[in-house]
């Protein structure tokens, strides 16, 4: 595309909008940065612009002047599409792309990209590594934390960009096509955003809109939300599942992954040998493998480096043993469906940190998912209340109220004795009380490293 002297708007002036803007400006594209948030700084904006100087930077509103002059908008994923501002824009037919498709635009490699509800980040990751011990131009890219933008002019033929695409970002593609594509799960997350879970369906979705049967697409059988669209799935589809027996895909069978073609089953590997642990990472694995042996990886290749594999930083990771009690950050645990993987994981008692920012989710599975193992449920957050009447309503009662995190880690090694686990796994979002998950994950982890 020809960007040269086209004014371009970029709303929302995050990590993905400044990314956004430094792509387009280095295009010779005119962009404009705009955040309705008039708390935005823009001398730190400018900060880190620096290098960027035909950048503008508007907050709070935009000029009459400059809105008329836009030929394209590009929302950053934090801004939804039904803001006023956002149909504004549509009403004034201006095209509105997202990030990703700004990206996108300019890839000249092979694409492949991760979305659901829980594993994204895992997922790819795993898939990154994998293809980077393989190949050798390599890009991970998208909701992991660094943004498309950032590598899509870097792109070559012969390169392989890997995506963590979100919800949001999905509901701004146009033309993004990737040549695999994953749907690992989908379970009710992000309500007070996209209002309704066929919203929130839909949107996932959307990450096959380009694809054709030469393109793959790999889903989880035992999601009935993934495996219903398998019959309408314009991509070849490859199926995964830790509950039943394939004919044809991965599947977990006891403690062992087989791959099954054309009626045959080949083992591949004993989980124990990998160092993820838990269902939910073993289904995170085989996603992994059936999106690298669709890019062509030789499975030997793909075995030896999911059993080399570390967890990432706030999925079930181990942190530390204080006074015989295990401690795990599960900090990405942001929904109740990604919460349960975390209980699921655990292998002894459990005193549970609960609670956080509202996305008007229900907690009755999670609640349910305790199951005897979780001995306490310290709680914080603006959920705390609502999480706790659920709690009773099920007839768990071991709750304590927390005022922070470090009161709830105080609490928690209270509560715990030798042979317990104390684990962090909020089943909601940070926000209110941390900028984002990441946060809160490593603070829990410094409130951990100061224990005697």
């Amino acid at each position: 595309m020809e960007w040269m002297g086209r004014r371009v708007l970029v709303v929302g002036a995050g990590k993905s909008g400044i990314g956004a803007a430094k792509m387009l400006a280095a295009c010779g594209a005119s962009p404009v940065l705009f955040d309705e948030n008039e708390n935005v700084s823009v001398c730190e904006l400018a900060d880190q612009l620096s290098d960027c100087p035909e950048v503008k930077i508007c907050t709070k509103e935009l000029p009459e002047a400059v809105r008329r002059e836009v030929t394209l908008a590009v929302l950053s994923p934090g801004v939804p599409v039904d803001t006023p501002f956002v149909e504004m824009l549509r009403d004034s037919s201006i095209p509105i792309w997202g990030e990703i498709e700004l990206a996108y635009s300019a890839e000249k490699g092979t694409v492949a990209a991760i979305t659901g509800t829980n594993g994204k980040t895992t997922t790819t990751t795993l898939v990154g590594q994998i293809l980077r011990e393989y190949f050798n131009n390599i890009f991970v890219v998208g909701n992991i934390g660094a943004p498309y933008t950032g590598a899509a002019l870097l792109t070559n033929r012969e390169s392989y960009t890997v995506a963590e695409i979100s919800s949001f970002q999905l509901e701004t593609i146009c033309s993004f096509h990737p040549h695999v594509s994953a749907i690992l799960n989908i379970t009710p997350d992000h309500l007070n955003r996209h209002k309704t879970m066929e919203n929130y369906i839909r949107a996932k979705e959307n990450i096959t809109k380009n694809q054709t049967k030469k393109d793959v697409c790999v889903l989880n059988y035992d999601n009935p939300h993934t495996r219903a669209f398998a019959g309408r799935c314009p991509a070849r589809v490859v199926f995964f599942s830790s509950k039943e027996r394939l004919t044809d895909g991965y599947y977990l069978e006891g403690e062992e992954i087989f791959r099954a073609r054309e009626g045959r089953s080949d083992r591949l590997m004993d989980v124990r040998e990998a160092k993820l642990v838990g269902v939910c990472n073993y289904e995170n694995i085989m996603a992994a493998m059936a999106v690298a042996e669709s890019l062509h990886v030789p499975m030997e290749r793909i075995l030896h480096t999911v059993r080399q594999f570390q967890a990432v930083e706030h999925r079930i990771e181990f942190v530390d043993t204080k006074n015989g009690v295990d401690y795990y950050n599960d900090s990405k645990g942001t929904n109740p469906d990604a919460a349960i993987q975390g209980i699921r994981a655990m292998r002894k008692p459990t005193v549970l940190i609960g609670g956080g920012y509202d996305k008007q989710s229900e907690y009755d599975e999670w609640i349910e998912a305790f199951d005897g193992k979780v001995k306490c449920l310290v709680l914080i957050g603006q959920t705390r209340d609502k999480i706790a009447e659920c709690a009773r309503a099920h007839g768990f009662t071991d709750i304590i109220m927390a005022d922070d995190l470090k009161e709830a880690v105080a609490v928690c090694a209270q509560q715990a004795e030798p042979g317990d686990a104390v684990l962090l796994s909020p089943a909601c979002a940070s926000w209110g009380m941390f900028p984002n998950y990441e946060v809160r994950g490593r603070m829990f982890k410094e409130l951990v490293a100061q224990m005697p």
